[in-house]
């Protein structure tokens, strides 16, 4: 899913010469906590509530406020795994959508990102998650697949982090096909890689947290 299907509509953005009030007044009915500003076209960047009364004046236009996130955007095609990247990098809720001329197209919110990842087929799709660890020079994804697939089993999505202990270790996060997955630990540990998570879908099932929590371990934020 690109970066253009993913625009919220619903969310306007403002002018420099709109002021403070305006835009509390929008962010209090689209109960968000911050807005794009754009000029001629262009995104200037987010207005964000926290802005507005710390100025403590209202009334005094965008243009004088000092905005956040100039470079919290993506182009249209980019991937919405890019667009929780930008958004975590700046500590946002939000994304912009520029083109290919770099004028504004809208925003994302992150909230409906996360929403459109929770309806993918990687995640509706019955199957376990398993979370590898391994020195990066050990990182081999197709050898990884072809013992998996060796145990008649496929992987639907796999991500890749680096560990926050130890920048030299990647953390491999893999969504499998299937539910049962003991004889792919064994066959995966036989080959020396080491398993320091495993959940199982009848879990995932039972707890609505760890099921939120499992999300974020996809998205790592």
């Amino acid at each position: 899913m690109t970066a253009t299907e993913l625009i919220n509509h619903m969310i306007p953005p403002l002018k420099p010469t709109d002021n403070g009030h305006k835009a509390i007044v929008w962010m209090e009915e689209l109960r968000v906590n911050q807005l794009p500003v754009i000029e001629r076209g262009k995104f200037k960047g987010f207005i964000t509530e926290e802005i507005i009364l710390e100025e403590n004046d209202s009334s005094i236009p965008i243009s004088e406020y000092e905005l956040e996130g100039q470079e919290c955007f993506v182009t249209e095609d980019q991937h919405f795994y890019d667009v929780i990247r930008v958004a975590s990098l700046h500590e946002l809720q939000m994304v912009t959508v520029i083109n290919s001329h770099g004028n504004f197209e809208g925003v994302i919110a992150i909230e409906d990102t996360i929403q459109a990842f929770a309806e993918s087929t990687a995640v509706q799709e019955p199957g376990a998650i398993l979370v590898l660890l391994m020195n990066q020079r050990d990182y081999s994804l197709a050898e990884i697949s072809r013992l998996i697939e060796s145990e008649n089993a496929k992987i639907l999505s796999s991500t890749v982090n680096s560990d926050a202990k130890d920048h030299s270790m990647l953390r491999v996060t893999l969504k499998l096909n299937i539910t049962e997955v003991s004889h792919i630990t064994a066959s995966l540990e036989r080959f020396g890689y080491k398993i320091i998570g495993r959940f199982q879908e009848e879990e995932i099932k039972s707890n609505d947290q760890e099921r939120f929590d499992m999300l974020m371990r996809y998205l790592n934020i």
